[in-house]
């Protein structure tokens, strides 16, 4: 396998950008979290509820 120096520098731009995006995101959710603090089970609770009325067919 034949690599130029070109693609492997694409590469490792997609890598670094992936990485990037990667902590951004978590960075937001991080702040996400922050601010539902106390209410992040009833959070849960909720989601567990729509998803088993979405497979009931009651939603």
């Amino acid at each position: 396998m034949n690599l130029d120096v070109e693609d492997l520098l694409k590469i490792v731009l997609v890598l670094v950008l992936v990485w990037i995006v990667l902590e951004i995101v978590s960075e937001i959710m991080g702040l996400f979290a922050w601010l539902l603090g106390p209410f992040r089970p009833l959070l849960g609770l909720i989601i567990v509820v729509l998803i088993v009325l979405w497979l009931l067919d009651r939603i």
